[in-house]
């Protein structure tokens, strides 16, 4: 089997991966939880998994009739570092509900015309009308990490970004948008093992892209770039939730009950769509590099 990108990640695994990153992957079985300060040592139970999930999708089915019923306006921002779960946990959001109400945007790289226009405009176009929810996998916080990390903007537009965004977030929350924004995180070691698994497998094969090859050498400049996008992004009335998603069962779990949290909807089951596990999820005091 031809391996995607020459087998690059198997390469960097061999050659250029920190020793102890290497040894944890090595040493762990398939259900192991790899990150040391993360406060299960095994994802979580499958037939637990299943039964939780299923009673927050028929709340996320609830909140979709509510949504549709009452005009609601809703934005989900999904971001993370790559392989940390952002597609599998919209996934398992979407799954029961219908496209016309909760939609999901995934922006591919700003065409010609996008990249000569104000730097929000393009995430303008896919707010949402009333009724509606709308997912973002990835967003315009791109310019605070991953253009940074890359070189794909100036410095110059970087810190327009920055100055521009507090008033830009507020926009959305004072027009009445019920906005959160989730920071999916994952462990060095964690996010190197989901890669190999995709290379492993001719599936995922898509799943791989150039970003996610060359990023493997970068993370010191991701946890820069982060740190500092947090450092400029977490507002009171827009706050960031971080979710540890070293267990991406326990990741979806608490994502999904941040967004079910902050909304009142006919027929909630306030047991069922409760905060999600403090251990994993929570602020920024929570986010380790």
């Amino acid at each position: 089997m031809e391996l995607p990108h020459g087998g690059a990640i198997s390469k960097f695994f061999e050659q250029s991966a920190p020793k102890d990153i290497r040894e944890a992957i090595e040493a762990a079985g398939k259900d192991d939880v790899i990150a040391p300060g993360y406060p299960y040592r095994a994802r979580m139970d499958k037939d637990d998994y299943e039964e939780t999930l299923e009673a927050l999708q028929m709340e996320l089915v609830k909140l979709q009739a509510d949504v549709k019923a009452t005009g609601k306006r809703v934005v989900v921002v999904f971001e993370g570092r790559d392989a940390a779960g952002k597609g599998g946990t919209i996934k398992r959001i979407r799954e029961n509900l219908n496209p016309r109400v909760a939609r999901v945007v995934a922006l591919p790289k700003p065409s010609d015309r996008e990249a000569g226009e104000w730097y929000f405009q393009r995430y303008v176009r896919h707010l949402p009308t009333e009724g509606e929810m709308v997912l973002f996998d990835r967003s315009w916080y791109n310019r605070g990490v991953v253009e940074k990390v890359f070189g794909f903007c100036e410095d110059g537009e970087r810190a327009a970004f920055f100055r521009q965004l507090p008033e830009f977030e507020h926009m959305l929350v004072d027009e009445g948008i019920h906005f959160v924004k989730i920071w999916l995180n994952v462990g060095r070691a964690e996010q190197l093992r989901r890669f190999l698994s995709r290379e492993q497998d001719p599936l995922k094969h898509w799943k791989l892209s150039w970003i996610d090859v060359e990023g493997l050498n970068r993370w010191d400049a991701y946890t820069q770039a982060i740190a500092e996008t947090f450092a400029s992004s977490h507002f009171d009335y827009a706050p960031w939730t971080i979710v540890r998603s070293d267990d991406k069962r326990r990741a979806r779990i608490a994502a999904i009950r941040t967004v079910l949290q902050g909304l009142d909807y006919k027929g909630k089951d306030s047991d069922v769509a409760c905060p999600p596990d403090p251990s994993i999820a929570g602020g920024l005091d929570i986010w380790e590099t």
